[in-house]
């Protein structure tokens, strides 16, 4: 496998155990993928919506056994997040434990399996290893190299296309953050769930006018999440879409941003700040 090996500590994430016998149940009803058909071992992209359509929370779901789930999901998700996703769950033989104690360390460029560790895949060349005994996930991670900081994986996540949404946000249907297109984030074959209505619309009668894209440009500043970008129109700029995420590093900011789904690849952004030119990168995936 090509590429430098990268390790990162992954202090943004938190844990959370989904268990009992109505756990893939009572998950399908309420999330964007298709619970049932996600095997053992094996993790997906999903999001949990309100029943206007609008992500509420947006994590990976793991199956790690028949009965037994893990949500990975963004510390800043997790107090609305679960709240959300445990609104019916009183009726349902299903229990949702935060995991206090774990490590996780995510792991680019690397062949190994890590046999002494619970470990998912989710991308060509990167996987996550989660320690819930915190034995030495990390000690091993560092003994590879230097382990890197949360910060390296975002940037990796924005590079793969896979949205990182820096904070809390209830403006956008899935598929503007490109979910239709991510592993299994969204089936539209399978039955009724909290949005579902909305999600559907969207792919059959085209009502989604915005996807999420990766932009790069070689700067120090920081741009506010949440901020719109400017455009350039002919000779003029104007304001557009919405940061969801950024990441500095070594001189380039790499932005994941909203925006129509109707662009050309070479249109112009820039900062509204300080003028710095944003170019639109490549996506793994290919946009509607």
């Amino acid at each position: 496998m090509s590429g430098t090996l990268i390790t990162a500590h992954l202090t943004q994430y938190a844990l959370i155990e989904v268990a009992g016998e109505d756990a893939e149940k009572y998950l399908q009803g309420q999330l964007t993928c298709d619970v049932t058909k996600l095997p053992v071992g094996q993790s997906t992209l999903t999001a949990n919506c309100d029943p206007k359509g609008k992500v509420v929370s947006l994590f990976r779901l793991i199956r790690v056994k028949e009965t037994v789930f893990y949500l990975l999901m963004r510390k800043h998700f997790v107090e609305n997040g679960l709240a959300n996703l445990k609104k019916y769950a009183v009726f349902s033989k299903v229990t949702f434990t935060p995991i206090e104690k774990v490590w996780l360390v995510g792991v680019a460029n690397d062949d190994t399996l890590y046999s002494d560790y619970f470990s998912v895949q989710y991308a060509p060349n990167r996987r996550i290893i989660i320690d819930t005994e915190q034995s030495n996930a990390l000690g091993w991670a560092i003994e590879l190299g230097d382990i890197g900081v949360a910060q390296e994986w975002d940037r990796l996540e924005i590079q793969d296309g896979i949205p990182v949404l820096a904070q809390q946000a209830f403006e956008f249907i899935p598929q503007a953050l490109n979910l239709q297109h991510i592993e299994q984030a969204i089936s539209f074959q399978k039955g009724c769930y909290i949005g579902q209505e909305t999600v559907a619309r969207a792919k059959y009668r085209g009502a989604n006018k915005r996807a999420m894209y990766t932009l790069i440009g070689k700067t120090e500043t920081m741009p506010t999440i949440g901020s719109e970008l400017e455009m350039l129109l002919e000779t003029n700029w104007r304001k557009t879409g919405s940061i969801i995420s950024a990441v500095s590093m070594d001189g380039v900011l790499y932005v994941q941003a909203v925006l129509s789904n109707q662009l050309e690849a070479s249109t112009q952004f820039r900062l509204p700040d300080d003028h710095t030119a944003l170019c639109i990168q490549p996506l793994s995936y290919v946009l509607d």
